[in-house]
């Protein structure tokens, strides 16, 4: 099968996929995001569920788990709310260049943070051994960040 080309009939992609829906409970669960936020954000726009179904339950399909993945990407890099509304519902979002724009910053970040660990690691063992750390290697991980920016 070639998914990319989109030959498959609507027969073979029902076979070939279960259709996952999930009540606001379950997503909650799922994503650890609280149903009350889940709330809010079908509230303002934000994530509005699929459907409702008869008993008046919000059901989300994958389609909305896959943005709110992209909904908690933008929130841990900061960016409230409002501002995620506007940039994944502006029509020129494109989700494969946002994840791979996210991958980009995770790296950075996490480059950052190993940096950080390495400078708190020598300084403890310097605390435990009773040397001193000259100066220049105290700052010496933060200069490197500060030149990455």
């Amino acid at each position: 099968m070639n998914y990319e080309k989109g030959k498959q009939s609507n027969s073979q992609k029902h076979k070939d996929f279960k259709l996952i829906n999930y009540t606001i409970k379950q997503l909650a669960e799922l994503s650890g995001v609280s149903k009350r936020t889940l709330r809010y954000c079908d509230e303002i726009g934000l994530l509005k569920p699929a459907l409702l179904n008869s008993s008046g339950y919000r059901i989300y399909t994958q389609k909305e788990v896959n943005k709110l993945q992209q909904i908690l990407f933008y929130k841990v890099l900061g960016v409230g709310l409002k501002a995620i509304q506007k940039i994944i519902t502006s029509p020129y979002f494109d989700e494969l260049k946002a994840l791979k724009d996210y991958f980009i910053k995770l790296s950075k970040q996490k480059e950052q943070l190993e940096i950080l660990i390495n400078n708190v690691r020598k300084t403890i063992i310097s605390i435990e051994r009773g040397t001193t750390m000259n100066d220049r290697e105290k700052f010496a991980g933060f200069k490197k960040i500060n030149r990455r920016k």
